[in-house]
């Protein structure tokens, strides 16, 4: 009877699956399992490792190297105009790259440096200059930020003046002031 029991017990009771990373019997092998995920786990990172050592610098686009810096440093100087952050030689924006093959081609044509930056500055306007030139379309650029700090340390200041003068009645109590000396 208690066999029975225990036959029926057993097929109406849902099975438990046995997770083959936790368990800590021998498998099929006769290996533990956690001694086969340590194997992979070195395995991924041996790979990883190998892929790093086999990496290949990435190719310079000009056949002459003196060409390829000097067109990295234009680009360095001209702003991308999808990133808006980026100089169009980090940015991968495919108009990045156009520029980057303008930039080349007017240097192979014998284009000095000034040519070329007054050739994208007609193009796009001063935007594309990483460094825009002080005029007065581009003073806000230029004195802008050192307006907006002078006028929040101003406000800063007037503001603690005006709290210098209130007296201590005027401000409301802190939490921290009201509880006992062995919370502080």
């Amino acid at each position: 009877m208690d066999s029975l029991r225990t036959r029926v017990l057993r097929s109406v009771s849902p099975r438990r699956k046995r997770c083959p990373v936790l368990d800590t019997g021998p498998s099929s092998t006769g290996r533990a399992p956690a001694s086969r995920c340590c194997a992979a786990v070195l395995a991924v990172g041996l790979s990883l490792a190998l892929t790093g050592a086999l990496a290949k610098e990435a190719r310079l686009a000009a056949a002459d190297p003196a060409v390829e810096a000097r067109m990295l440093r234009l680009a360095s100087e001209l702003r991308c105009l999808v990133c808006q952050n980026q100089t169009i030689a980090d940015s991968n924006a495919p108009l990045a790259e156009d520029l980057r093959r303008q930039v080349r081609e007017m240097i192979a044509r014998g284009e000095s440096d000034k040519q070329i930056i007054e050739f994208m500055t007609q193009r796009y306007g001063d935007f594309v200059l990483y460094r825009p030139p002080l005029k007065g379309t581009t003073a806000a650029l230029w004195f802008g930020p050192f307006a907006l700090l002078l006028g929040g340390l101003t406000i800063f200041v007037i503001v603690l003046r005006r709290r210098s003068r209130l007296s201590a009645d005027q401000f409301e109590p802190d939490e921290f002031d009201d509880a006992p000396p062995a919370q502080r």
